[in-house]
C-alpha cells in the first residue's frame, strides 16, 4: 500500500513539475540555472522515498569557475538523489532519446541540457566540441555521468572517455562527484531507508599530453575508493 501511495504521489509531481517547468522554461527558455531549479525540486522525491540526503564538500556557488562533474550513475532513482546536488549554471549531457519522454523530456532540452546521439560516433563528437564551446563562452559547468550507463549494483563501471575530452578541449578541470550506493537501499514500503551520501571531491587538472584513457582510468581509481568509503558510513 505505501509503495503504490509514494508510485501515484511521485507521477503526479512529475506531471505537474513537468508542466510548470515546461511553462518557465517556455518563457524564458535556456536560462542557465533552469537545471539546477528543475533538479532542486526532482530532489524534493528524496523525502518522499524516506530517504536524507547529506552532500559533503559541496562548490562554492559564489565562485564562478566553470569544470565538468563527472559523477556516478546507478539507477532510475538518481533523477530524485544525486540531482539535489547539481551546481548553479550547470547543464547535464544525456541521451538524445530522452527527448522523446512525456514532459520530462521536453523539460530537459528546454532546461538547457545537452543532447547526444550517442549512436552516431561523428555527430557524439560534434556534441562534446558544443558542450565545451558552452563552457567558454557561457561560463557553464557540464555535468555528465561518465560510465555512459545505470550500474544497477555492479559497482563504478568503466569511465568513457567523453567527459574528459570535454574538460581537455573546454580547458578546465574534472570533479569527480561521487555517490554512496543505493542498489536495493530504497524499499517503497519502508518508511525510513536512511542516508544517502554525496561527496565532491577536489578538483583534477587533466594533461593534454598524457593518454586521456590513463586520466580516465586514475579518476575511476578515485572515485570507486570514495564510493566504499562513503558506503562505510
Amino acid at each position: 500500500m505505501l509503495a503504490a501511495i509514494r508510485l501515484l504521489l511521485i507521477a503526479l509531481f512529475i506531471l505537474i513539475s513537468g508542466l510548470l517547468g515546461l511553462l518557465m522554461c517556455i518563457i524564458v527558455p535556456f536560462h542557465p540555472n533552469h537545471v539546477h531549479r528543475c533538479a532542486t525540486w526532482y530532489s524534493q522525491i528524496a523525502k518522499l522515498l524516506g530517504v536524507k540526503i547529506e552532500i559533503i564538500n559541496a562548490p562554492d556557488e559564489s565562485k564562478s569557475n566553470s569544470v565538468v562533474y563527472v559523477a556516478n550513475h546507478q539507477n532510475s532513482y538518481d533523477i530524485f538523489t544525486i540531482t539535489g546536488a547539481v551546481p548553479q549554471r550547470t547543464v547535464s549531457i544525456g541521451k538524445k532519446s530522452l527527448k522523446w519522454i512525456p514532459f520530462f523530456g521536453q523539460l530537459y532540452w528546454l532546461s538547457g541540457n545537452i543532447l547526444i546521439d550517442r549512436k552516431n560516433r561523428t555527430k557524439a563528437a560534434g556534441t562534446i566540441s558544443k558542450a565545451a564551446n558552452k563552457i567558454k563562452q557561457k561560463n557553464l559547468s557540464v555535468w555528465m555521468f561518465a560510465e555512459g550507463t545505470r550500474s544497477y549494483g555492479r559497482g563504478l563501471l568503466p569511465l568513457k572517455t567523453g567527459a574528459f575530452h570535454t574538460a581537455l578541449q573546454a580547458e578546465v578541470p574534472v570533479v569527480p562527484v561521487c555517490m554512496s550506493t543505493t542498489h536495493k537501499k530504497i524499499n517503497l514500503n519502508r518508511w525510513n531507508n536512511g542516508t544517502i551520501y554525496i561527496e565532491f571531491l577536489d578538483p583534477i587538472n587533466l594533461n593534454k599530453e598524457s593518454s586521456v584513457r590513463t586520466q580516465a582510468n586514475e579518476v575511476h581509481a578515485i572515485m570507486d575508493s570514495k564510493i566504499k568509503q562513503l558506503d562505510a558510513l
